[in-house]
């Protein structure tokens, strides 16, 4: 474990065409301070002492092993990530509806496109991919659930919008199943499903539509219509847009995915998973229940890269169900209106190994999110954001442990967290911080190194259960010692770098 430590902090970050690399740093033989102390765990368990210079042996012994070993030096997804490439075509299918306004022609509301696309994933051969495209003035496809396969990738092509069925008939899993309110789960299947299948994908520069603000075929209500009457009367029966279950090197690229009237995407039980140039858009910034992306139970190197996401709920939910979840990289990533970048609320399998660098927020209700309580909650640990510019949040920073949406906030499942390093977070537009600890023996240990608020706003604080360590760079928020609280630390002198470029606006088709 000490080699380990001297590892991590004798690295630095080094991400642009390809992630997942870890280089090292020795050419002068000293680590650098800043991140050896970043890295550093807190009360919970003793730190290591750093050299401050690095023999060449070791230096080059260090290095070799960095080369061979590298995903052993930093939380993060283990896989090297480049970027994905669209595979060669087993079929094209050519679009036989047109669009209407922003959807499809009432009359054309029966003409499912579903059989046909199914049987051409069904026959595609392994590495290939089922191209949907226009033809002529034809620029739309009509469907209910579909089932990927393995190897098989779906490419949906620019100027072709993929419309999800407004009949819920078409989603039951039993009879009148979908599109109401039950006391139970799982009453509709996803659009797109890929289940014990490696090497499968969605992939184009076209849409995937779920059409949530849209009514219900048959029903005087919408989806998100029905998602909002759900916790008075019951749970919401509506479908998600893609889900995974075991399914290895799964792939989502350039894709645009909107109006889902659930979960956009929901990605379990799998190795290897790579988003990379992904937009999601819920026009309406409070459609319950439209998280952008969620890895969960389960699930483990996950990379998501490039991409743009606004959503009614969770920009990204990374879920730790009984399965947990490790090794996860969120990088060069753009979010507005949403619920931020979301570790919980369940965490009861426990979360680690989560690396976040190069976000910006932009007027998400939470940014940074930490959430579980005494019913779901597990240890949360190793967990980096660098890098991180959040704007007029009401929530900027958060690590909760009492988050009542998701039920009982005490029970036999108490959360914890440790090893939660903040690293060049810049913070404007006022708002809560939050290091709500959940007990005194289920505490929060994290490191603030160079987190700065940049403007003169009014912020409140939440501290408990807490032990914050600040520096080695600045630091200014307003931390006192709430309950059963400490903080240490001597943060350093600077002022903060400008997020002005990170902000930009989310892109329009």
């Amino acid at each position: 474990m000490r080699l380990f430590n001297i590892l991590l902090a004798a690295t630095h970050f080094n991400s642009k065409k390809s992630l997942g690399q870890t280089n090292l740093a020795c050419q002068t033989g000293t680590v650098d301070k800043s991140l050896s102390q970043v890295l550093r765990n807190r009360k919970s368990q003793n730190p290591p002492k750093f050299p401050r210079t690095l023999p060449n042996r070791l230096c080059l012994a260090l290095s070799v092993l960095a080369l061979s070993s590298s995903s052993l030096l930093i939380a993060q997804d283990t896989r090297t990530v480049t970027e994905p490439t669209l595979p060669p075509a087993c079929a094209s299918l050519d679009a036989q509806l047109n669009t209407s306004g922003h959807s499809l022609a009432a009359e054309d509301e029966n003409k499912l496109d579903t059989a046909r696309i199914q049987k051409a994933l069904d026959t595609c051969t392994k590495g290939h991919g089922v191209v949907l495209h226009t033809h002529d003035k034809a620029n739309a496809f009509l469907s209910g659930p579909l089932e990927l396969r393995e190897g098989v990738t779906l490419i949906v092509d620019k100027g072709v919008t993929l419309f999800a069925s407004r009949d819920a008939a078409v989603f039951e899993t039993s009879p009148g199943s979908c599109g109401i309110l039950s006391e139970t789960r799982g009453g509709c299947k996803p659009l797109i499903s890929a289940k014990h299948v490696s090497g499968a994908g969605v992939m184009g520069d076209g849409t995937i539509d779920g059409r949530g603000e849209e009514q219900i075929l048959g029903k005087d209500l919408t989806w998100w219509g029905l998602a909002a009457q759900a916790g008075k009367t019951g749970h919401q029966q509506c479908f998600r847009l893609i889900v995974t279950d075991t399914a290895d090197n799964f792939t989502l690229y350039r894709i645009t995915l909107k109006n889902s009237p659930n979960f956009h995407v929901v990605y379990n039980h799998g190795d290897g998973f790579t988003v990379w140039a992904l937009k999601i858009d819920t026009p309406q910034r409070n459609a319950p229940n439209t998280d952008g992306v969620d890895p969960g139970d389960g699930a483990k190197n996950i990379t998501i890269t490039h991409s743009y996401i606004r959503a009614g709920d969770d920009n990204i939910a990374i879920k730790g169900g009984t399965g947990g979840l490790t090794n996860m990289t969120v990088s060069h990533n753009h979010f507005y209106w949403g619920h931020g970048i979301s570790i919980g609320s369940e965490t009861n399998g426990g979360v680690s190994q989560i690396r976040v660098f190069d976000l910006s927020l932009d007027g998400p209700d939470n940014g940074i999110r930490i959430k579980s309580n005494g019913s779901r909650g597990g240890l949360v640990h190793d967990v980096v954001y660098d890098d991180v510019c959040v704007r007029n949040s009401r929530n900027p920073i958060t690590l909760d442990t009492a988050y009542s949406a998701a039920g009982t906030l005490k029970g036999n499942s108490p959360p914890s967290m440790r090893d939660v390093t903040l690293h060049r977070v810049r913070v404007s537009g006022g708002g809560k911080i939050s290091f709500n600890g959940y007990a005194t023996d289920y505490r929060i240990g994290a490191n603030l190194d160079d987190v700065l608020l940049t403007d003169a706003l009014p912020y409140q604080y939440v501290i408990s259960h807490a032990d914050l360590h600040l520096g080695p760079g600045p630091v200014n928020l307003q931390l006192a010692n709430g309950t059963d609280s400490t903080i240490d630390g001597k943060p350093g002198q600077g002022s903060a770098a400008s997020c002005t470029d990170k902000f930009v606006p989310f892109p329009q088709q």
